[in-house]
């Protein structure tokens, strides 16, 4: 097993390449739940996450044999981006295999780093079947993303700075795919306060931690589907698993809708750039799923490598949600000056004109009429509500959609 002065020695060694991410309250999560909530912003870190850690603290303790064959690493991303890195800093080669699937950020990102990347397979379990026939072939040293004592000593290097940095901490909330980060962070704190409770968060539709702990038993998935592509893990490790066991007080869970809008929180209200992976303790806190009150809670942002183009579907989705971005569709007579006196009323109400969609030959348009369908920017749910009424007061039938 791993002891906690293996997890300070790995400390003291990556701090050549790792660096101490801040610990930040927030105001916002904190009035919200009634706890007193710090961020730990490891989406700040080094490649845009906490794997850094691990991955250099494996690649450290190599022998000169081999360092001579190089590493080899199989991941969605994260992993990925912290091997190529630690490897490059270590003068080392490396050969990464990410599923095909894998954001086009992370890929570019590994690459850079000076790593060699094989795109194989739909998922993690896929890429690492591919990585062990590779390394059956080459002789290169597999470096596992968290089934492996060097690497999870590494991701307790968290457990120590979050300690710290906030000595009385009460409740730690992060996130699980294969466990490594979770079951570092956890037995360094546990040793070192052990009424610190460690609360896991999955993402629901990839819940094999999650489930192994409550079978009391590894539980294998056969398939996951997730956002968040960082933790989308259907064989959570057996290394793991037994330090979960021992460590980690509770497991929870949270759908793709929840982590879309915990990721939009945190853009909006943190200014923080947070993957799904790394989201998920923020999005376990803003639904009500830790039935906690009046605690300090250091919650983990393990990443944040995330596609621009998911960004951009989460904002939009966010915005529809919350009402802020709404079309409505009507009729106008189909004469001059009427489009015109419809967008002066909306603009009356208050609403930006973002789209216009006019149409007058569709077959279910009458003659004599014409279709409009309007894209506004509005504040909220009610606003938009009172438009549809506004509007209906002067005699337009107004569907909102």
């Amino acid at each position: 097993m791993i002891s906690l002065d293996e997890i300070k020695q790995a400390q003291e060694a990556i701090s050549k390449l790792a660096r101490c991410t801040p610990l930040e309250y927030s105001t916002s999560l904190t009035n919200l739940t009634g706890n007193e909530i710090y961020l730990k912003a490891e989406n700040l870190q080094k490649t845009g996450s906490f794997k850094i850690r691990g991955a250099y603290n494996k690649i450290r303790l190599l022998s000169p044999e081999e360092r001579k064959k190089g590493v080899l690493a199989a991941s969605a991303g994260n992993h990925a981006q912290g091997v190529a890195y630690a490897a490059s800093f270590a003068g080392i080669k490396s050969t990464i295999v990410m599923p095909e699937t894998a954001p086009l950020t992370k890929i570019s990102a590994t690459k850079s780093y000076g790593a060699e990347v094989v795109l194989h397979g739909e998922n993690y379990d896929d890429a690492y079947q591919k990585a062990d026939e590779i390394r059956a072939e080459t002789g290169q040293i597999f470096i596992h993303a968290f089934n492996d004592p060097a690497v999870i000593s590494g991701q307790g290097t968290l457990g120590l700075e979050i300690f710290a940095q906030l000595p009385d901490v009460d409740v730690v909330l992060a996130p699980i795919g294969g466990g490594g980060l979770i079951a570092g962070t956890a037995l360094a704190l546990k040793e070192l306060n052990p009424r610190i409770k460690l609360i896991g968060v999955q993402a629901a539709g990839a819940p094999a931690m999650y489930l192994s702990k409550q079978l009391d038993k590894l539980h294998y998935l056969k398939s996951v589907s997730t956002i968040a592509d960082g933790i989308a893990i259907k064989r959570p490790g057996d290394l793991t698993f037994e330090i979960i066991r021992r460590y980690v007080d509770d497991i929870l869970t949270v759908d793709d809708e929840e982590i879309s809008s915990a990721i939009l929180f945190l853009l909006e209200r943190a200014k923080l750039v947070v993957e799904g992976a790394g989201a998920v303790g923020v999005a376990a806190l803003i639904h009500g799923k830790l039935a906690v009150r009046g605690k300090k809670i250091a919650v983990v942002l393990s990443g944040g490598n995330i596609d621009v183009n998911i960004v951009s579907r989460i904002i939009e989705r966010g915005l529809v949600k919350t009402g802020r971005s709404v079309r409505l569709v009507t009729s106008i007579p189909d004469r001059p000056g009427e489009l015109r006196k419809l967008l002066q009323l909306v603009a009356e109400a208050k609403a930006n004109v973002i789209g216009v969609y006019h149409e007058r030959v569709e077959p279910q348009v009458p003659l004599g009429k014409a279709k409009v369908e309007l894209r506004l920017e509005t504040k909220n749910k009610q606003h938009a509500e009172g438009i549809v009424y506004f509007l209906a007061k002067e005699g337009y039938q107004v569907q909102l959609i």
